[in-house]
């Protein structure tokens, strides 16, 4: 497998659908930076790293309203390992109105939109989440 964030996403995406409680992913820094930003924005409930095994997992619990049906309405991968989508610090305004969120891996780090607007900074464009 190339590309861990994109089965991440797809993990989600799908386990969200079919209303699991939690969904198991392959380890990577760079998924763990991902699912501390949706957290924080309240996309999903918790997430927990799985160390027992000699290949690491992360555990994501999945958040639902109060109707049953899932936060997450979309999750899409925007830059991929056969094209890269870059947005510069003035392009970090709101997405979908204020109800999406864009997240970025800058130099600071993975963050929100907001977070790069606030800072100033801009970066390459993982996934965008409503």
């Amino acid at each position: 497998m190339n590309d861990v964030i994109a089965d991440s996403l797809t993990r989600i995406r799908n386990a969200s659908k079919r209303r699991q409680e939690a969904t198991k992913l392959l380890y990577s820094k760079t998924v763990e930076a991902i699912l501390a930003v949706l957290q924080n924005k309240g996309y999903i409930d918790s997430f927990k790293a799985d160390e027992a095994e000699t290949k690491r997992f992360i555990d994501v619990f999945l958040k639902y309203d109060e109707q049953g049906r899932a936060v997450i309405n979309e999750i899409k991968r925007v830059s991929k390992p056969g094209r890269r989508i870059y947005r510069a610090a003035v392009d970090n305004k709101k997405f979908k109105n204020g109800y999406g969120t864009i997240i970025i891996t800058t130099s600071k780090g993975v963050l929100s939109n907001d977070e790069a607007h606030k800072l100033n900074v801009g970066g390459e464009v993982l996934c965008t989440v409503w």
